[in-house]
């Protein structure tokens, strides 16, 4: 397995990333002091229930081997963890224990039929889904102080495609303003911590959900991806995210969106602890025109693929992946290059060194408005902002007035940023 040559400057810029990152290393270890990280379930009884995987508890409860109400109990109790963690925004409800509590007495009044289960493939099984998906009658802010009386007045269509399945509410979780940073911090909820590492981020947008999962405070959560938004959280914190392709999903709801948007690159898509969940979340997910034509329903013979892989984008940008992460990934060309019995084939993409230049130029094009997102419809002066932030007056993070700053620097250039996402399509077919 090759990795692919890197210029002169891109060393050595990668060189001084790397004696940067551990200077800096360095300097937080001392001021935030020691690792702290979130105990398991308090209750000893709870411990294997609480991490457990959403379809193998969706299959205890259909054959009546556990009552919903007992495992929404058991995570509404482990929330507790959140006075630590900070990622919830709304909840958790009470009405999810109560809406257990029907399904229980529908199952031993013998009232759910074979055919309803079917139909609610997570039956009874507790979810939470960020505070920028729209859910009725609860908090819908978008970390904005701006926001922090405003709720939603219908489910975002995941949220209520999820309800439909069966899966019952537990809380809404915590976001970075407006969904657009890769930490998880605004100036109403605050910092969300990493259950793994209270010092480390739970990345973004996504990173309330991220934290909760990991934490076993909810079976899984629905997360929402423009730029990183569900993989970046599922990757800081130990669990499994997937982006699908725009489109798959109806976006109805998140973040303003009204499902028609054709032009946008953001998802909504499922994370879990396990993997094994994905596919049958998205199956739940996934706009019902499109189930046959992605063959959701079909075996696949992962023998008969072939598998590739990228070790790094060479961005200047960027730090070079540590080597755990680049032994892990080894392992893991190892495992299909057994399974397949051939190589597993490093990918040459053209261009890909200016993947964040490209998605700098994307987001331009978006039909969403970051800056009226931001100011809660009126356009807000990253300059003023800047200045208030200054004297601790402002009510958006540093990031928020950042990216507010970053809109007025000067455009990539059009031609070249459409002719390498043209070339990177093609090389991809």
């Amino acid at each position: 397995m090759s990795v692919p040559k890197k210029s002169t400057l891109s060393t050595l810029i990668q060189i001084l990333h790397i004696i940067s990152d551990t200077i800096l290393e360095f300097i937080l270890g001392w001021i935030l002091g020691v690792k702290r990280h979130v105990s398991a379930p308090q209750n000893k009884d709870y411990e294997e229930l609480l991490s457990s995987s959403a379809v193998e508890l969706a299959s205890l409860i259909r054959e009546r081997k556990l009552q919903s109400y007992d495992l929404v109990k058991a995570y509404y109790e482990n929330l507790l963890v959140n006075r630590d963690l900070n990622a919830v925004v709304d909840g958790p409800f009470i009405e999810a224990i109560e809406e257990a509590k029907l399904i229980d007495e529908r199952f031993k009044n013998g009232d759910i039929t074979d055919e309803e289960l079917k139909k609610k493939p997570f039956l009874g099984v507790p979810f939470t889904t960020k505070d920028s998906t729209e859910v009725e009658g609860k908090l819908h802010t978008l970390g904005l102080v701006s926001r922090r009386n405003e709720r939603g007045s219908k489910d975002a269509e995941c949220v209520r495609l999820m309800k439909e399945a069966g899966a019952i509410l537990l809380a809404t979780s915590n976001v970075p303003e407006v969904n657009k940073w890769i930490e998880t911090r605004n100036m109403l909820i605050g910092q969300t911590k990493n259950p793994y590492d209270y010092r480390r981020s739970v990345g973004g947008s996504s990173g309330g959900e991220a934290t909760l999962i990991s934490a076993c405070c909810t079976a899984f959560g629905l997360g929402t991806d423009i730029g990183g938004s569900i993989r970046i959280p599922a990757f800081n914190c130990g669990i499994f995210g997937h982006k699908p392709t725009k489109g798959v999903v109806n976006m109805r709801g998140c973040t303003f969106r009204s499902g028609d948007e054709e032009n946008t690159m953001v998802a909504a898509g499922p994370m879990a602890r396990y993997a094994d969940d994905l596919l049958e979340l998205m199956k739940v997910l996934t706009e019902q025109k499109m189930v046959k034509e992605l063959q959701l329903e079909e075996t696949i013979n992962l023998k008969s693929l072939q598998y590739f892989y990228i070790p790094c984008n060479n961005m200047i940008q960027c730090n070079p992946i540590g080597k755990d992460e680049q032994n892990l990934m080894m392992k893991v060309c190892e495992h299909f290059t057994n399974l397949s019995g051939s190589d597993v084939k490093l990918a040459t993409l053209p261009h890909l060194d200016m993947t964040g230049k490209m998605w700098r130029y994307w987001m331009t094009q978006e039909p969403a408005n970051f800056n009226k997102l931001l100011g809660n419809g009126e356009a807000l002066n990253p300059f003023i902002e800047l200045f208030k932030k200054l004297f601790g007056r402002s009510d958006f993070t540093m990031a928020a007035i950042y990216s507010l700053l970053d809109a007025l620097l000067p455009p990539e250039n059009e031609y070249k940023i459409r002719e390498a996402t043209r070339m990177c399509k093609k090389s991809t077919r």
